[in-house]
């Protein structure tokens, strides 16, 4: 029996919905919504949305109606939402969202069918065949459901398939079904509305490392077994004590060039408590860089901001001391994350002319025969600071996205006068800052650097990374350092490791002894960047 239709709201919301997707979007003016901006780039931006929140307070349903063109359930389209007992649909919530989005010329991008959280107990307790079944089942009515309404255009079908390392992750799907489940649910998903985009959406998936990767091998291989999956979502919930990943864009595009359409899905930039406005600045970096990314990047469909205020956000009772992760606060003011997204969208259409304040001396620490680390005290700026450059003389030695950056490539026994100059979206640039000295050493310490990145941590974990690189043609090198507590590794790959106590020494592996190479790992205890990381050349 075909499942019952959800009805739009009005013949007026049906037609301006048509009209949006038929006719190309007219230049935006300076300070108009960012929909608007985005509509002009031919991009879309979305935003997270609460049904209570939508009900009950004016402010939250006027900033999402006008700021937005496209939307996302937070919860409502989740199975425990749609089907908390076996074969009971509800779809309240989920119709509230598709209501409001019609009403407001919208599109709504469904979330999520398929994943190992928010799933009832009596789903994660059927057997193998019981379960495929259900999937199908489940699959089925909720696209079904929306299968003919011009709103819901998207889904994400599969939700977090892997794990940190690059390996499937052991959830129920994978333990009853193997990996065969994720390919079978796009298939179902197909069945259930020819013309829907079907996207698998993933979190630490942002850059080139193991689990982008696994999940970049995954999505060719399905193509090429004609499983009809069409885009890629990269959840980008970031924290600006983490650093910033670098390869964004090129990450997007490789995924690109497979065919499928990529999107930012779940965009939020958390923060140590209290805010302050080195930390609004740097946030505001962090949201510019995504949006140029996916600017950047033809089949980069959008982005959607995982929430839009401070008020609603899931960010302070996930990590514990950490928030103010979104582009509005608590009032519902803007923050200079949303002037750098308006203004990232804008493309040039700002009036800022105000340049940032002037950096603060550097300072210097980590000194070789080839590199020197430095940092400096951030600059602030009335809409954001995008980058800094540092300077020896007139000459541009590193540029950086952050108030830090490992400078590479010097000369042995050179002394060298640095200053650093901040700069923002639209191309001012502050006072340069104080000068600071150092002389490199005689010769490049161990002829390899190995440059420590935390990527990611939760309650009673984290994950790191390890970059080797070599001034000479090197066939294998050792990373030691000591971790500051009680971490400890529990899973290591690109390499072998050894640790006693709080001492950790790393191998290369037999296929990249030769820099520049790239490990990482996850560990017990609280993320944390050790001090005097070594690299010793063999």
């Amino acid at each position: 029996m075909k499942p019952a239709r959800v009805a739009i709201a009005t013949a007026i919301g049906l037609l301006s919905v048509a009209l949006s997707t038929a006719l190309p979007a007219a230049p935006a003016g300076a300070s108009a919504p960012l929909r608007e901006h985005a509509a002009a780039k031919g991009k879309f931006i979305g935003t997270a949305l609460a049904t209570g929140p939508l009900a009950s307070e004016s402010a939250y349903r006027t900033i999402a109606a006008t700021e937005f063109d496209q939307v996302t359930a937070e919860n409502a389209m989740k199975w425990d939402a749609t089907q908390p007992s076996q074969g009971q649909f509800t779809f309240s919530g989920a119709d509230q969202i598709v209501a409001f989005a019609a009403q407001n010329n919208q599109q709504v991008h469904g979330h999520t069918l398929v994943w190992h959280s928010q799933t009832p107990g009596w789903v994660q307790n059927l057997s193998a065949a019981q379960l495929r079944t259900a999937m199908q089942n489940h699959i089925s009515t909720v696209v079904g459901r929306y299968a003919d309404n011009p709103v819901v255009r998207s889904w994400d079908v599969v939700n977090e398939a892997f794990e940190e390392n690059g390996s499937y992750r052991n959830s129920f799907w994978y333990q009853k079904l193997g990996e065969g489940y994720i390919a079978d649910a796009f298939r179902f998903a197909r069945a259930a509305d020819p013309d829907a985009k079907l996207c698998i959406n993933d979190y630490n998936v942002e850059g080139i490392n193991a689990k982008s990767t696994a999940m970049y091998n995954l999505v060719r291989t399905l193509r090429q077994q004609g499983v009809p999956i069409d885009c890629v979502g990269f959840q980008a919930h970031l924290a600006i004590q983490y650093g910033f990943p670098g390869d964004v864009q090129q990450n997007m595009q490789r995924f690109a060039d497979l065919g499928v359409d990529v999107r930012l899905t779940e965009i939020d930039v958390r923060m140590q408590m209290p805010r302050d406005a080195t930390k609004d600045a740097t946030q505001a970096t962090y949201y510019r860089n995504l949006v140029n990314a996916c600017l950047a990047v033809t089949r980069c469909v959008g982005m959607t901001i995982w929430g839009f205020t401070d008020k609603h956000s899931w960010v302070p009772d996930t990590f514990q001391g950490q928030g103010a992760a979104l582009i509005y606060d608590e009032n519902y003011g803007k923050k200079p994350s949303y002037n750098a997204v308006h203004d990232a969208l804008a493309g040039g259409t700002s009036n800022d002319t105000q340049k940032p304040t002037r950096p603060g001396k550097p300072a210097v620490s980590d000194v070789t025969g080839s590199s020197a680390r430095v940092t400096w005290t951030a600059s602030t700026d009335n809409v954001g600071v995008t980058g800094y450059d540092v300077y020896s003389g007139t000459t541009k030695l590193a540029g950086a996205t952050t108030n830090a950056v490992t400078l590479t490539g010097l000369s042995p026994n050179t002394s060298y006068t640095v200053h650093v100059v901040a700069r923002d979206a639209a191309g001012n640039t502050s006072d340069p800052s104080d000068t600071t000295s150092f002389t490199t050493t005689g010769t490049p310490a161990g002829d390899c650097t190995a440059t420590y990145r935390l990527v990611n941590s939760w309650p009673g974990g984290f994950q790191a990374e390890v970059s080797v690189t070599s001034t000479r043609a090197i066939t294998g090198w050792t990373v030691g350092w000591t971790f500051p507590g009680d971490q400890k590794i529990t899973q290591l790959w690109n390499g072998t490791h050894t640790q006693t106590g709080a001492t950790v020494s790393v191998k290369n592996a037999s296929w990249n002894g030769r820099p520049p190479a790239t490990f990482g790992f996850t560990a017990s205890g609280a993320g944390a960047t050790p001090s005097g990381v070594t690299c010793t050349a063999q």
